[in-house]
């Protein structure tokens, strides 16, 4: 990935697998190979009015031991929502084991994204879209409720561990004075520039974001698909201004002593 990066010309990426920084210290010692500066991040899935909200969390430090203690909690609790999931499709006769949904995950935190996989690699789904719709989006035969924390207990953690939590493509959720709820509760910045976000909401984003103080964030939300859909684009697709990452910076040194 990091040189897929270089080759796309980035000075720099947020490596923000959700619930795991598995891979961050080879990325960080490539990068330094290579020239480009890999953040060390998370993606964590937090309680929100709406059901789910992904927040981004940047600068941590990956042996934090509290850190791997939490995250260590939600792969554990994913692995057991993905095999119940397995369960209730091979209830409506369709024949996936778990195994191969851990396959599809190749070491990562398992989700619906790796049960759609192999949905699609069975030939029971055209593509991730129809598994999705037919079958693991909510209201869905085989969807599954996620187990959540609230966003206070993330941004508490992510603190601690000196880091920076920022709201990931909101979309057309959360009013102003839902965003400050967050805020109260520890959020430090929303994610303005992002595949699913037209300039419009964008603008409106960055606007909200400079009302309540916080900082502004982007990325192309790149998961390795070669199908991009509507929510990703490519490594490097987007042009996210490196003084974004400046600025963020800046704002976690700020709370060190």
């Amino acid at each position: 990935m990091v040189r897929r990066a270089r080759e796309a010309g980035l000075a720099a990426i947020a490596l923000t697998d959700h619930d795991t920084t598995a891979g961050v210290g080879e990325a960080v010692r490539a990068g330094s190979d290579l020239g480009v500066r890999v953040v060390c991040g998370c993606e964590f899935s937090v309680k929100a009015p709406w059901g789910e909200l992904h927040l981004l969390g940047y600068f941590l430090d990956p042996d934090h031991a509290g850190l791997q203690e939490f995250l260590a909690g939600t792969r554990a609790a994913r692995r057991r929502r993905a095999a119940e999931m397995v369960t209730r499709l091979r209830q409506l006769g369709v024949g996936i084991e778990l195994g191969q949904v851990e396959s599809a995950a190749n070491g990562g935190a398992l989700g619906r994204p790796h049960v759609a996989r192999v949905l699609v690699e069975r030939g029971v789904s055209a593509d991730i879209g129809e598994a999705f719709d037919r079958y693991l989006g909510r209201g869905r035969p085989g969807y599954v409720e996620k187990p959540l924390p609230t966003l206070h207990q993330v941004t508490e953690l992510v603190h601690a561990v000196g880091g920076l939590a920022v709201a990931a493509h909101l979309g057309t959720h959360g009013s102003e004075g839902q965003i400050r709820v967050f805020k109260q509760q520890g959020l430090d910045g929303l994610e303005v520039r992002h595949p699913s976000h037209p300039p419009a909401l964008e603008a409106r984003l960055t606007r909200m974001a400079e009302r309540l103080d916080l900082a502004i964030s982007g990325g192309s939300d790149w998961h390795g698909d070669i199908e991009l859909g509507e929510a990703h684009a490519a490594l490097g697709g987007l042009d996210v201004p490196l003084e974004w990452l400046e600025q963020l910076e800046q704002r976690a040194n700020s709370r060190k002593p």
